[in-house]
């Protein structure tokens, strides 16, 4: 990689995780630096959602358009919910070619890292941008866990990376250039992300973007069906199976959680995203202002939280699951048995009983 002077790197990371002014330096670098780019690989964590996809196939198609030889490179299978998205299909996964994956990064000028906070969201492919020697620039809405990339243009004030990434072509000057599949892939982040614009969307910022984004041409409805009433009948029942079965309740201390073995999961024929949003229906219980979806994996166990107002679940990821994210969402992963992760979490509980019993008020 090639750092920018370390003092210089701090100041402009701290500054605009909390602002993005118009016409900011970093987007002058980054213009600068796109100016003399021939090959971009772009980069999104492990297990990708919406938001990631989304983002990652929008700056996909942007810079197609400008020229430059764009490949979308993903630790882990996109979701099947996502397999109706525009060029989705041209990426390549790590698990599958990871010898395509190294030779795209060693060969490419810049490599974009969109909607992730740390390279270890990268799962295998965290040595190969470590060894690259493109410029990195990072685009993410989560809270800073540490600077890794060369440029980063982020603020944990918008609603999703892929709202980032609109205004990021908004200030190039080039929104101009942002069409109709541009328009569809950001939709589908910030609608996820946002869960269908029922949290993390409180500001007038998202619906100016949203309304950008329909004016050139977004079918809502139809995006709306292709994400959510598209389910296998595997994974509707795998739904069925975390509420009536799987629902644990804490009423004392406002919390539901939800815990899935490898074996259980594999009882429902799992498959990567199936249990998208699942975590949310623990909030849908009155008083329940904190949740939980516990999953077990063939190498982790995977933690996903989420709360209502101002119970922060980040924090929690941080201390206790090798994790973070944002106040209301966050996750993070555990390497330990499955039992041994139920037990962890409900010891925790306690911990923070004054907090909730607040946070219930």
């Amino acid at each position: 990689m090639k750092p920018l002077s370390s003092v210089l790197s701090k100041i402009l990371i701290l500054y605009f995780i909390y602002t993005i002014p118009v016409k900011n330096e970093v987007v002058s670098k980054i213009r600068q630096a796109l100016s003399g780019a021939r090959e971009v690989s772009i980069l999104t964590h492990t297990n990708p959602d919406g938001d990631a996809i989304g983002s990652a196939l929008a700056l996909y198609h942007f810079l197609r358009a400008k020229g430059i030889n764009a490949h979308v490179l993903l630790p882990s299978m996109y979701p099947d919910f996502l397999a109706w998205m525009p060029e989705v299909a041209n990426s390549v996964i790590f698990e599958d070619d990871e010898e395509l994956c190294g030779r795209y990064l060693s060969e490419s000028d810049m490599v974009f890292c969109v909607d992730f906070n740390s390279p270890d969201r990268l799962d295998g492919m965290e040595k190969m941008l470590e060894l690259s020697k493109a410029t990195t620039v990072l685009i993410d809405h989560h809270v800073d866990r540490g600077h890794f990339c060369d440029l980063a243009y982020k603020s944990i004030h918008v609603s999703s990376t892929a709202e980032l990434i609109y205004r990021f072509i908004e200030e190039l000057g080039e929104q101009a250039q942002v069409d109709a599949t541009m328009a569809t892939c950001l939709y589908v982040g910030i609608m996820t992300d946002t869960g269908s614009f029922s949290y993390a969307c409180n500001s007038s910022d998202t619906f100016r973007v949203v309304s950008a984004l329909m004016a050139l041409g977004v079918d809502a409805e139809h995006i709306h069906r292709m994400v959510y009433d598209t389910y296998s009948e595997e994974r509707l029942r795998l739904l069925g199976f975390c509420l009536s079965d799987k629902l644990m309740v804490m009423p004392e201390f406002g919390t539901a959680y939800i815990a899935l073995s490898q074996k259980e999961l594999e009882r429902f024929h799992y498959k990567n995203g199936d249990t998208e949003g699942v975590v949310n229906y623990t909030l849908g219980i009155k008083g329940i202002v904190f949740g939980a979806l516990i999953t077990e994996r063939k190498d982790r166990i995977k933690i996903s939280l989420r709360s209502k107002g101002n119970f922060d679940v980040n924090r929690i990821a941080v201390e206790h699951f090798n994790g973070g994210g944002h106040k209301n969402a966050s996750g993070g992963d555990l390497y330990c048995s499955f039992d041994e992760a139920v037990k962890l979490f409900r010891s925790i509980i306690p911990m923070y009983g004054v907090e909730l019993k607040k946070a219930k008020e």
